[in-house]
């Protein structure tokens, strides 16, 4: 198991993660989510009629992290393949004698350590939601400040056609509303698990349907329907949205990173001391951008590891289960220090105008080639016009050679080619694109 420290402790740790995501991930609340299990396991049976209510407190009484070495019990744990077992033992040791036989009644490991663990998730996932609802605001902001900012659209590494930093910001937003979207909706889903030794919960008898639901609901857990100790999409559910996450915040990371590259200086990160070098004194690194994009690269192998664990045989997996936990915390973990990083890099990015024009026309009006081509097409058809633009393409100057080409001069005046070559006559939907995403991220219709 990972150590008693919050996994933001450590020479590496902290580049990674958020602490307030991070506190929820450590040991200490991994232990207390197992023993709320515990308590909620003992009060749901004693509200079914299956074990004293005295009992039942007196193990609840107990289920107190503190009281408990993490450090011991994961050490115990070599011997048994779960920390579950160690601390069932030291809460039963801890109960007065009367109580002790009802201690863990009805459950098996795997019932406390996947719920406890769905907790954790649940958790967790308060904060790092924090994080990505700041993240999306910031977005919304750039994309609404820029929206008809132009700028160049860059394909295959080039430079294409002119486009406005509002819908590039557009772009960010919505894959963080989608992430956002996703994770709120797997945090939800995220069902208590109670099955006992196979599934069955023979233990409880005829009252074992109404102690799922009670435990479940003194948890605030969904019940699920039956239990899913080989059935793992409920993980698979939370994994994907936590890859897509990591994904989209990626996505904004890589593109930052590129944007203020010095030779095009269209942005920069904000934070006055970040970014310095140990060797090049001049330098200011994009800090969140690569720590987000070295996030975005760890995500798949992790979401991988949990669906390659997913098939499990018969009704306990042995070996597969036991793959799952840490990729899932690690999942969380790198989830909320880019949700965080997100935040923080979009709220202080500096957008530079100036440069993004000069970018723009750095090409004397090659990037409106396309436009150039569609004024002509009507009168020569597309092919003449294409291969009449791509001549003037070939020069030193695209706008002199325009100008200096009878065939072009005899479908476009001077006026007609100026507006072919002026970019905010080549911006299509740009403007209602950025629209629209503001909308919906404002869950306006239309």
């Amino acid at each position: 198991m990972r150590p008693s420290s919050s996994p933001s402790d450590g020479l590496l740790g902290g580049l990674s993660g958020a602490p307030d995501v991070d506190a929820e991930l450590s040991d200490p609340s991994l232990l207390q989510a197992m023993l709320d299990v515990e308590a909620a396991l003992a009060r749901a049976a004693a509200d079914a009629g299956i074990l004293p209510p005295p009992a039942a407190e007196a193990i609840v009484e107990q289920c107190r992290a503190e009281r408990y070495d993490p450090l011991a019990l994961g050490r115990a744990a070599d011997a048994t393949g779960n920390p579950v077992v160690p601390l069932v033992g030291e809460l039963t040791a801890a109960v007065p004698e009367d109580a002790r036989a009802w201690v863990h009644l009805g459950a098996t490991s795997q019932d406390v350590l996947d719920t406890a663990l769905v907790l954790v998730a649940v958790r967790a996932l308060g904060p790092l939601l924090d994080h990505l609802d700041a993240a999306v605001d910031a977005a919304a902001q750039l994309a609404a400040a820029h929206r008809d900012t132009v700028m160049v659209a860059r394909t295959l590494g080039q430079q294409a056609a002119p486009t406005t930093f509002g819908l590039k910001a557009a772009g960010w937003l919505t894959g963080l509303v989608e992430g956002r979207d996703r994770l709120r909706h797997a945090r939800a889903a995220q069902p208590a698990q109670l099955g006992g030794a196979v599934g069955t919960l023979a233990a409880y008898g005829p009252a074992g349907a109404e102690v799922t639901e009670r435990f479940a609901a003194h948890l605030g857990l969904p019940p699920s329907p039956l239990p899913w100790h080989t059935r793992r999409q409920p993980w698979l559910d939370l994994a994907t949205a936590l890859g897509g996450l990591l994904v989209a915040a990626g996505k904004v990371a890589l593109d930052v990173g590129l944007l203020a590259q010095n030779e095009v200086g269209e942005v920069a990160e904000g934070g006055a001391g970040r970014g310095g070098s140990s060797a090049m004194p001049h330098k200011r690194n994009p800090v969140d951008s690569i720590l987000v994009t070295a996030a975005a690269r760890r995500g798949p192998g992790l979401v991988a590891t949990l669906f390659a664990a997913a098939v499990q045989e018969h009704e306990r997996a042995a070996g597969a289960w036991h793959a799952e936990w840490e990729p899932l915390l690690d999942l969380l973990h790198l989830a909320g220090g880019a949700a965080a990083r997100c935040a923080r890099m979009l709220a202080g990015l500096q957008v530079r105008p100036e440069r993004m024009r000069e970018n723009l026309d750095a090409t004397g009006g090659l990037l409106l080639a396309e436009a150039v081509a569609a004024r002509l097409a009507p009168a020569v058809g597309r092919g003449v016009a294409h291969d009449l633009v791509t001549r003037a393409a070939a020069g030193p100057s695209f706008r002199a050679a325009l100008l200096a080409d009878p065939e072009v001069r005899a479908h476009l005046s001077d006026t007609e080619i100026a507006e072919a070559l002026d970019p905010y006559r080549w911006l299509g939907s740009a403007g209602r694109f950025v629209d629209s995403a503001l909308a919906a991220a404002r869950g306006v219709d239309g």
